[in-house]
């Protein structure tokens, strides 16, 4: 009774706390921003409370417990459940053309009828979570624990460029990156500089890496000589240099790309270790005269990239002794 008591004054004072966050919130539709902000980032009140603070989080734990106790709960016998398995699935369905951004696909698809609803070719990402530790009933729990703490409404203000990154004050808007064209109506709706953002900051943008990247491999930006640039060396840490290298690595083992990069020479390395020995490896076989270097960095900021940026540089500075030429490679 004392256990049951405590919860209520806790689930009393949580709920009195979240009716004055509400009160301080501002609506969803609001447009204004802090000089502080980010040209694209709209203010919002963060959350005060801890999901671990919640009634909803003791029942998860209660479960867990269960799962530690139950022998009937082990996954081997779990994954022996064709129901349950089923309904731990998730089907994304898109297709070519919509990755293209010239059709819009409804993803209101469910796993029974296969995700597929049209005699177009579609490409399905399915996710399988039945080999985690759950159940329909620890799905629910979760659910409880979502709703309790607004978790759709946050999604929503991280989608509408809310600056949900309340540390940098910033918005959170990656998503956006891989938006095509075609939902700029939809995201105008969400955020009142949508247009802006998607087709300016982003396609725009876009474009202009394609055109550069373009004209690299045309050789019409050439190295300082007027050589053409054959290698590429990538320098940046975490995100910067495995998102990166995991596309290289990926299109490796498709045969037209291997065998384009083959045919013309060109090569690839990525450089984020600050050991003078793996500088020397990355770049022991390479012709400045040839080379193109991108810095990858938010901030430009980050020791380990602008030490290996520091030491490019020296590399550029010691094999192109022109002073004119410096300068063209240099910048």
């Amino acid at each position: 009774q004392q256990q049951q008591q405590q919860q209520q004054q806790q689930q009393h004072q949580h709920q009195h706390q979240e009716q004055q966050q509400q009160q301080q919130r501002p609506p969803p539709s609001s447009s204004h921003s802090t000089s502080s902000d980010p040209p694209t980032a709209r203010p919002i009140i963060p959350l005060r409370m801890k999901c671990t603070e919640v009634p909803q989080f003791t029942a998860l734990q209660m479960a867990a417990q269960n799962f530690r106790n139950d022998d009937k709960l082990h996954l081997k016998h779990l994954l022996a459940d064709a129901f349950r398995s089923q309904g731990l699935t998730a089907v994304h369905t898109t297709s070519a053309s919509f990755e293209r951004g010239s059709e819009v696909v409804d993803n209101n698809l469910n796993s029974n009828n296969g995700g597929t609803t049209s005699t177009k070719r579609l490409r399905r990402l399915i996710l399988d979570y039945s080999r985690q530790h759950v159940t329909g009933q620890t799905m629910e729990l979760l659910f409880d624990l979502a709703d309790r703490m607004g978790l759709t409404d946050r999604m929503n203000e991280l989608r509408s460029g809310y600056a949900v990154d309340v540390t940098e004050k910033r918005a959170a808007m990656h998503h956006v990156l891989r938006m095509p064209k075609s939902y700029v109506g939809k995201f105008r709706a969400r955020h009142p500089r949508g247009e802006e953002i998607l087709m300016e900051q982003v396609h725009g943008t876009l474009e202009r890496v394609r055109e550069f990247s373009e004209d690299v491999r045309e050789g019409k930006r050439a190295g300082c000589t007027g050589r053409v640039l054959r290698n590429v060396i990538c320098i940046g840490i975490g995100g910067f240099y495995y998102g990166p290298e995991c596309v290289y690595e990926a299109l490796r083992g498709d045969e037209a790309a291997a065998g384009a990069a083959e045919r013309k020479g060109r090569r690839l390395r990525f450089l984020a270790n600050i050991d003078p020995v793996d500088f020397d490896l990355c770049t022991r076989d390479l012709d400045p005269e040839e080379t193109l270097v991108i810095v990858m960095s938010k901030s430009f900021a980050t020791a380990e990239t602008m030490q290996n940026a520091r030491s490019v540089k020296r590399w550029f500075v010691r094999s192109l002794c022109g002073r004119e030429e410096q300068g063209k490679t240099i910048a």
